[in-house]
C-alpha cells in the first residue's frame, strides 16, 4: 500500500513554522497583510476565500476580504488593485479566480505588482520560473513539490509525467520538476496513447479536472501519484485519480480531499510571509 502524502499533516507543520516567522517579523515591528478580492457569488470561490481568511487568522496575518458585485467593471477592479498596490499594510494581493466572464483576467493579474503577486500568476513571476530565476511560485505547484520533498520522494533523474497544461498547475509544476532534474513529459487532451506515457512515470501529477480519470492500469508500480483534481460526484468530493484502485500499486499517493488543497493554502501563506520578509529587508 502506498505511503499517504498527507496534506493535512504537512500543511500543519508548515503553518507552525510560518507562525514563528510572523512572530519574528512582529518583534521587528513588521506586520503581515493579505488582501483577497472576490468578484461575484461563485460558491466554490466563497469557500476558498473563507479558508484563506481562517489561515490568516491562525497565523496572525492581517486579512482583508473585499467583496465586489458580479457587475463590477474592468476599470473599477483595476482601480481597486491600484489602491492595494499602494497600501503598505498589504504584502500580498490575491484576486480569486475565475472572474465573471466580462472581465479580462490576464489584464487584472498583470495589474498586481509582481512583489505582491502571492498567487504567482503575474507574467513576470511566471517568466522567472521559466528562466530559473527567483520569483513568486504559484501556490499549488509549489505545494506539490513541497509534498514530494517532505515525503523524501527521489526526483533527480526520474521520469515525471504531468497530465494537464494549465498556466495555474500543469506548466508551472512541469518547470519545477525540470528544475529538480526530472525528465518531464506534459500530456493533455490531444496526447495519443496517454497510458503509454503515464505507465513509465516515476512521478505522476494529475491535473485534468475529470473524476477518477487516472486508473490503476495507467500507473507504474511504486510511482508517486499526486492528485490535483477536485470534482463533485453524487455530493462527494473526489480527485482525478481512482484512489482505491491506484493506492495498492503506487509508492506514494495524495488523497482528495486532504491532499494538495491543504498545501495550496499553506503555500499562499508562505508566499505572503516571504513578501513581508522581503519588505522588512
Amino acid at each position: 500500500m502506498a505511503v499517504l502524502l498527507d496534506g493535512k499533516v504537512m500543511a500543519a507543520e508548515l503553518m507552525e513554522g510560518l507562525k514563528a516567522r510572523v512572530e519574528a517579523l512582529k518583534n521587528k515591528g513588521v506586520s503581515v497583510g493579505l488582501a483577497v478580492v472576490l468578484v461575484g457569488e461563485d460558491p466554490a470561490s466563497q469557500v476558498y476565500v473563507r479558508n484563506k481568511g481562517k489561515a490568516c487568522e491562525e497565523l496572525g496575518i492581517l486579512s482583508e476580504t473585499i467583496r465586489l458585485p458580479e457587475s463590477t467593471t474592468q476599470e473599477e477592479l483595476e482601480a481597486l488593485i491600484d489602491r492595494l498596490n499602494h497600501d503598505h499594510r498589504m504584502d500580498g494581493i490575491l484576486v480569486q479566480l475565475p472572474l465573471p466572464k466580462h472581465l479580462d483576467e490576464a489584464a487584472v493579474l498583470r495589474k498586481i505588482i509582481p512583489e505582491k503577486d502571492v498567487d504567482g500568476f503575474h507574467i513576470e513571476n511566471a517568466g522567472k520560473l521559466f528562466t530559473g530565476q527567483e520569483g513568486v511560485v504559484a501556490c499549488t505547484p509549489k505545494g506539490i513539490l513541497h509534498m514530494l520533498k517532505t515525503a523524501g520522494v527521489p526526483l533527480s533523474g526520474k521520469d515525471a509525467v504531468v497530465i494537464g497544461r494549465s498556466n495555474i498547475v500543469g506548466k508551472p509544476i512541469a518547470m519545477l520538476l525540470l528544475n529538480e532534474n526530472c525528465t518531464v513529459t506534459i500530456c493533455h487532451s490531444r496526447t495519443k496513447d496517454l497510458s503509454a506515457h503515464t505507465k513509465r512515470a516515476d512521478i505522476l501529477v494529475a491535473a485534468v479536472g475529470k473524476a477518477k480519470f487516472v486508473t490503476a492500469d495507467m500507473v507504474k508500480e511504486g510511482a508517486a501519484v499526486v492528485d490535483v483534481g477536485i470534482n463533485r460526484v453524487d455530493g462527494k468530493v473526489v480527485g482525478d485519480v481512482d484512489f482505491e484502485n491506484v493506492a495498492p500499486i503506487a509508492g506514494y499517493i495524495s488523497p482528495v480531499p486532504g491532499g494538495v488543497g491543504k498545501m495550496t493554502i499553506g503555500m499562499l501563506m508562505e508566499n505572503t510571509v516571504e513578501a513581508a520578509e522581503r519588505k522588512a529587508k
